[in-house]
């Protein structure tokens, strides 16, 4: 998907005219279903004439180009991809990162991070290596030749001295490179036309790749967000030996992946002979995990319950994902009373490892008992006297990178000041509403029987009795004459029926029904969710619904409707 496409002689014209923010803003708005904001806005009205005049001047005002290309199954977008054929025919493309970066902005610039205005981000060198790599890796296109290049339109090559980046007194320079590509405009919009049908490969799946990722292969890409998460994480271990110690919070919304970076940064790591572990609330996704990564599973995938009796530093890195599940206390009901602690728990995770890495979703707290949230977590920095270093994570892969769909069920469970707008055809994501559960069934056994992953969850409004004696699951669901049992409980054999962390990974998993809360965490191509009458939309909004509840604990809360409708997106925020 491109929010524009044309010859770069069109481009520069419809820059100049004002004729492109107009087109590109009415189709950002048909894809995305609202307008872009004005800080986006306005950043395509700065750099877009740099880049025009630029690829003009370079000779190639009849090569075709995609602006604003969004890459393959991830929701980044490239600013600018020039296509054309190279002399044996086949396609090549030029990428092109045009930055806005100012004299006197640039603090400091390394190897894969610059710091601007006291932010650290991604040096966009390493966007276009990033992007380079997405391409080798997603397009199984032979002939395909790409290369890439940054602008800095704003910049003097004095303030990028050591690092070779075309600045606006090097431009001269960069005329001479794009020539280079040797692109020619021979047989306009076939080029990309052939390029953009080009197959795609499967996306990546989580599951999959971790045993791989343990154990030394390199299996997982990192967006840009997580490259520079992976690179303070990585900064900080090394000096936390040194006798210092960093808190790094790690924020996103739904559907970014943040198991990717945590994967990635246990691997890697460990792997350089730090001592390291994964933390996590959720019993699925962690005995998942384990059943994936058989050697040293049990140490280095653990709970947040689990650091109460260790020493201080006994971690060079605790990597605590889904912080926003974290509790007052690890106390449970099963805790001897000679162990029992005061201490928080947020406090004993940033205890036990010199380099605590907490990944947080504030909105995806659900149960009355998480109680993670940034300011628990900087309270927590300050009692310590550890200093919190914080980074946004936004870049994802999942949802097919269809942030139409994500920023769609935000809005359509008014979990955003957007409103909810028709769905419209998008590439990367399909969406199906159906009128029955029977349909839905039929629907997901479909998928299924094409080679994909699928499973339905459903909201919890009905009762989830226990096995028999037998260990028959009983059919609680009805709808109409559609009934269905729940995936086995924790805790409770089911004949025929795999155990609740495996109900989305075991075929089996496929005759039950997940409940909400199974769902989080895990990853398959189709999700199929029922909302049940907890859930009602009357005159112009959404009503919670206690009475129709089976969630004895979430029912008795005062703010129901919103925990609800926080429930409902995270069974749909986890697809593949």
């Amino acid at each position: 998907m491109q929010l524009y496409r044309g010859t770069t002689d069109a481009f520069r014209r419809d820059a100049l005219s004002g004729a492109l923010t107009e087109a590109t803003t009415e189709h950002f708005l048909g894809v995305f279903g609202y307008p872009p904001s004005q800080s986006e806005a306005n950043s395509w009205i700065r750099r877009i004439p740099a880049l025009a005049a630029l690829l003009v001047d370079a000779g190639l005002d009849q090569v075709e180009l995609l602006a604003e290309y969004q890459l393959p199954l991830t929701s980044k977008r490239i600013v600018a991809l020039c296509g054309g054929r190279n002399p044996s025919g086949g396609i090549s493309a030029v990428v092109v990162e045009n930055e806005q970066w100012a004299n006197g902005e640039i603090e400091d610039i390394d190897t894969r991070r610059a710091t601007l205005l006291r932010r650290s981000l991604l040096r966009p060198q390493q966007q276009v290596v990033q992007h380079l790599e997405d391409f080798n890796q997603l397009h199984e296109q032979g002939s395909l030749t790409i290369s890439g290049a940054v602008l800095l339109h704003n910049a003097t090559k004095h303030d990028v001295a050591e690092y070779p980046m075309f600045t606006a007194d090097t431009f001269g320079a960069a005329r001479t490179l794009l020539a280079d590509r040797r692109l020619s405009p021979a047989s306009l919009g076939a080029v990309c036309d052939e390029f953009l049908a080009g197959r795609i490969r499967a996306a990546k799946k989580l599951m999959d790749h971790v045993a791989e990722q343990i154990k030394g292969h390199d299996t997982l890409t990192l967006l840009d967000e997580q490259l520079v998460a992976y690179d303070l994480v990585s900064q900080a271990v090394a000096e936390s030996r040194r006798n210092s110690k960093t808190i790094v919070l790690g924020k996103s919304g739904p559907d970014t992946d943040k198991s990717v970076l945590t994967t990635t940064v246990l691997a890697d790591l460990s792997k350089a002979g730090y001592n390291c572990s994964r933390a996590a609330g959720s019993k699925a996704f962690t005995l998942t995990l384990r059943s994936r990564v058989r050697d040293r599973a049990v140490q280095i995938f653990r709970y947040f319950n689990n650091f109460g009796s260790a020493s201080p530093k006994e971690l060079d890195c605790l990597i605590a994902d889904e912080v926003h599940c974290i509790g007052l206390t690890s106390n449970s009901r099963f805790t001897p009373k000679a162990e029992r602690s005061n201490l928080a728990q947020v406090d004993e995770l940033i205890r036990v490892a010199g380099v605590p890495v907490l990944l947080l979703d504030e909105r995806q707290i659900v149960r009355p008992r998480e109680t993670g949230t940034s300011d628990v977590i900087g309270e927590a920095g300050d009692r310590n006297g550890i200093d919190l270093i914080e980074i946004d994570l936004n870049g994802q892969f999942r949802s097919g990178g269809s942030q139409a769909y994500i920023d769609g069920a935000d809005a359509l469970l008014d979990l955003t000041d957007t409103r909810a707008q028709p769905w419209t055809d998008d590439h990367a994501f399909e969406v199906t509403v159906v009128d029955s559960p029977k349909e839905m069934d039929a629907w997901v056994r479909a998928q299924n029987s094409r080679g994909h992953t699928a499973r339905i969850a459903a909201g919890v409004c009905w009762r989830w009795s226990d096995p028999t004696q037998d260990g028959t699951l009983i059919d609680d669901t009805t709808i109409g004459r559609w009934t269905r049992p729940w995936n086995a409980k924790p805790v409770k054999k089911a004949h025929g029926a795999p155990p609740a962390e495996l109900w989305a990974r075991d075929p089996r998993g496929l005759e039950r029904l997940g409940c909400v809360y199974t769902a989080q965490g895990f990853e398959y191509d189709y999700a199929g969710v029922i909302l049940g009458e907890d859930l009602l939309w009357r005159d112009d909004r959404w009503e919670g619904h206690p009475e129709n509840s089976a969630d004895t604990v979430v029912k008795r809360r005062v703010n129901f409707t919103e925990l609800i409708r926080h429930t409902y997106n995270s069974a749909n925020d986890k697809r593949a």
